[in-house]
Order: C-alpha cells, then structure tokens, then sequence
C-alpha cells in the first residue's frame, strides 16, 4: 500500500501544504494567504489564529485534493519563517500579543544598547549569529516588557515562547508537545552552537526567563502525535520539522560541505553545508545549525537578503507596477538593460554582510527615459546582484570557490532572473524540477523519522535537474553593474 507524507510550509505571506507519496511526487499541493500586520512604520506582524487557520485548512484541502484517506498519511514534516516569535498562555493556547515577524525592526534601539555595551563578541562567539532585530531574543524581550504581566507569568512557567514549528506543533499535538527543532532554535540567539542547548549567559542577557523555553529537539524523529486535526488521522506522528532555509538545503540534498543553495522566497537566503564544525565568519555571514539527525550535528554558513521577492510584490502592491507577480519577468524583458538605473532594496534594512538595519530602499539613476521596465529590470538586478555579496564573503570564509549554485522557491522559475544571476555571479545556477524543496526537505525529514528513507542516499536519488543557466555576460558589463551597485550601496 502507497504511504503519504504531508508536508506543512508555513511561510512568511501564506502557509502551503504538500501531500507526497512515498516515490515523493506531489499528489495534493495547496496554498493560501494571510493578512500581513503593520501596526507602524518598520513594524511587521502576524495574528497566530490567522496562521493557524490557514494551516489547518490547507491541510484539509491539500488531502481532499490529494484523494487520500487520512490513515493513509503515516507521517507529517513541518518548516516554518524563522525567528518569528510567538508568546503564548499554556493553558489556554491562546497568543497574548500577536507574532512579531522576522523582519520586524522595532528592536532596532535594544539591539544598539547591547552592542554599545560590548556584548557582541560574546553573542556571536556563543550564538553564531550577530546582534540585529532579526533574531528573536529582542523580540521575546520585547513581548515580555510590553504585555501588562507577561515577565511576572513567564518566570513563573505559565507562557511558551516558540517559532512557528514550536507553536504549530502544540497545536497540532492538541497541546501536549513544547519543543523546537535545533535549526530553528539557533536563530534565537538563545542556543549555544557548540552544545546545542540554551545558554544560560544568553538567557540572562536577553532576560528571557528559562521556563518559557521549548525543548530542542533534532531533525527527523518522533516529537508526537496528531490530535484533532481535520484531514489527518489522530495519532500520526510529526517526526519531521526545520526552518525553512535549513530545511531547503536539505531539500536540495546539499548534504556535502561545500555544496549550497539559495532560495528565493520574501527573502533571499544562500546556505552553504560546512559539515559537522561550524564555521565563524570574518565577513559578518552567520554560522547555524543546518540539521541534527542520529545525534549528528551539521552546520552551515548563512547570508540573508531581507528582500527578494517581496520587492516584486512591492511592485505589485504598492506602486501597481503588473497585477500578478509573474509578470516582472515580461516586463523586464522589453529593455536591454536598467540603463543605469539601481535599486536598493533595503525595504527592511540590509542583511548580510552589511547588517545595517536602519537602511532605506533606494533607487538610482533616474532620468526621463526611464519607464517602468527600467525599474522592473532593476528590481531583478537588485535580487540577483545582493547575493553576489553573499557569495563572495561565503567563499572568503571558506577559502575556495563554489562551482555551481543551486536555486529554489517562487522566483526561481523566473529564467530572466536567473540568468541574471547566473551572469552576476559568474556561476552556473541549477534548478531542480520541484522548486518548493522548502516544502520537500521537510516531507524528506519526516520521511527519515518515520523510516520510510533509509538514508541520505536514498533520499539523493530522487533529485531531479531541470535547468542550467551559464554566464553569458562580459567581464566588462559585470563589472559596470558591480560598480554601480556599491555605488548605491552608499546611498541607503
């Protein structure tokens, strides 16, 4: 008899669930979308009842499409937006502030005070990671401060902190499980790297009391069972569960040190494995946990573009640039190039490895021909030309090139984009034929903690190519746009 894995990817803009079959072909795949929250300026939020509603309704639609009987799903994986943070009542379930999103800023001044007072050494030294807003140590801090009571009740055990896996997986546990995946509790700035626990010096610094913490747990095992949940049979195991960067690259099956990927989402974020030791960056990337299986840690390097394809849906929304996303692409495509224009887009500050979170978006370069297909093309520039940033410190740090990229999430089905980034980066890129391998690492990982994979070379066998793109652009017109780039790098 076939089994099935459902697979849940709750994302930044929506939450998409895949039901998979044993062989992994995609059976039943749905998606939808919740309201973003901005309540002020730099300030992102989520409502958690929001994102649970979509969760527990795609799931039940991905099913009914996918024509399965529940008993027939034996396992579910789960990969989630990191570093969002929930805070809820333990009892009731119920979140006492909405979730402050990953790209939220408000932290920006808290962050500012611990660097003043000499605190980074320590917390990237401990941590892996750097102090920005990002993370979500200010943001608990945060809740904490803001919400009448919440520091008197955390310390006293009645509320949980979780990401989005953590708070998915008690609710889908019928609140019987509090525990976070060693991936997505590396961006806490919480854990200690090197042990893979919390850190009490951490803890102490970010005043986050040690009682509202989850347990961390590895990668692909059984954390518990479905309860109450339309679509699924009570008791099938959650045994699959990463952030979806990390579950990604697992997805990519990146399981070598030295092999890498990027994914196109909200963001842009370029994961390279280094293997079992984790690698400190001199050039401000971050050093995370990539996955735990069998007891077995492997690490990876890190750098985040905050904006990649919400610059698109800026377009789209707020300057009413095209009506569907998919249409930058056409757009962009009717100039032979951005003539000079640059687009910054530092819409939520600028990650890796400038980590300047008060930046602005920018753009450069405007004269009377400009038109909309200017800015569309420097829109995909922007996109493509941030992680060649990326990857130049990514090899400093390794000390050796990376030969071949491969790509993933929504906009890499944009060949134009892609080619660009082909040409930007002087690299051929490879996209494989499921491009949702956000979705497919987590289906993978709960594949493995339910035994239906073997081993990673099990798991290697089902990748599948489906496009090359090889740099065709001159040295001479790389370089122009390179310079013109940190040109405007200096504008933010």
């Amino acid at each position: 008899m076939t089994s099935y894995i459902c697979a849940i990817d709750q994302g930044t803009t929506g939450t998409t669930v895949i039901i998979l079959d044993d062989t992994l072909e995609v059976v039943g795949r749905v998606n939808e979308e919740f309201e973003q929250i901005f309540p002020k300026p730099s300030w992102v939020e989520h409502d958690p009842e929001a994102i649970w509603r979509s969760t527990c309704s795609t799931i039940k639609a991905a099913v009914a499409q996918a024509g399965v009987r529940p008993e027939e799903i034996v396992a579910v994986g789960i990969t989630n937006q990191r570093e969002t943070t929930v805070v809820w009542d333990g009892k009731t379930g119920e979140a006492i502030h909405n979730a402050i999103v990953w790209q939220d800023r408000r932290t920006r001044g808290r962050i500012q005070q611990f660097a003043d007072d000499g605190n980074e050494p320590m917390v990237r030294e401990r941590s892996g990671l750097i102090l920005d807003p990002y993370f979500s140590g200010t943001k608990i801090e945060w809740i904490l401060d803001h919400v009448s009571g919440a520091r008197r009740r955390a310390q006293k055990g009645e509320l949980k902190f979780g990401t989005i896996d953590s708070f998915l997986l008690w609710r889908l546990t019928g609140g019987k499980v509090h525990a976070t995946d060693v991936s997505n509790a590396s961006r806490t700035l919480l854990m200690n790297l090197h042990t893979g626990e919390w850190d009490e010096d951490l803890l102490e610094l970010f005043r986050v009391p040690r009682a509202m913490l989850p347990e961390i747990v590895g990668n692909a095992e059984v954390y518990g069972h479905v309860e109450g949940i339309e679509g699924l049979a009570d008791g099938t195991p959650i045994c699959g569960m990463a952030g979806d960067q990390q579950s990604a690259l697992f997805g990519q099956v990146c399981y070598r040190p030295g092999e890498a990927k990027c994914t196109y989402g909200t963001g842009a974020f370029l994961l390279m494995n280094t293997g079992d030791k984790p690698v400190m960056s001199r050039h401000r990337l971050l050093s995370t946990a990539a996955w735990k299986i069998d007891g077995k840690m492997t690490y990876a390097l890190e750098g985040s573009a905050f904006i990649a394809g919400a610059l698109v849906q800026w377009l789209r929304d707020g300057l009413g640039f095209f009506e569907t996303a998919a249409e930058i692409e056409e757009l962009a495509g009717q100039v032979e190039s951005s003539d000079g224009v640059v687009l910054i887009p530092s819409l939520a500050g600028l990650g890796a490895p400038h980590w300047n979170p008060g930046a602005r978006g920018v753009i450069w370069g405007l004269t009377r021909g400009t038109t909309r297909a200017h800015i569309a093309r420097a829109a995909l520039e922007a996109i493509a030309l941030q992680n060649v940033d990326l990857l130049k410190a990514m090899e400093h740090d390794l000390g050796e090139e990376l030969k071949v990229l491969r790509v993933d999430g929504g906009a890499s089905a944009n060949g134009l984009l892609m080619q660009l980034q082909a040409d930007f980066l002087n690299r051929e890129i490879v996209r494989p034929k499921m491009t949702d391998t956000t979705a497919l690492g987590a289906a993978l990982l709960a594949g493995l903690g339910a035994g239906i994979f073997s081993d990673f070379n099990a798991i290697s066998e089902t990748w599948k190519e489906d496009a090359r793109f090889k740099p065709a652009m001159s040295q001479q017109r790389r370089n122009m746009h390179l310079e013109l780039w940190e040109e405007g790098l200096k504008r933010v």
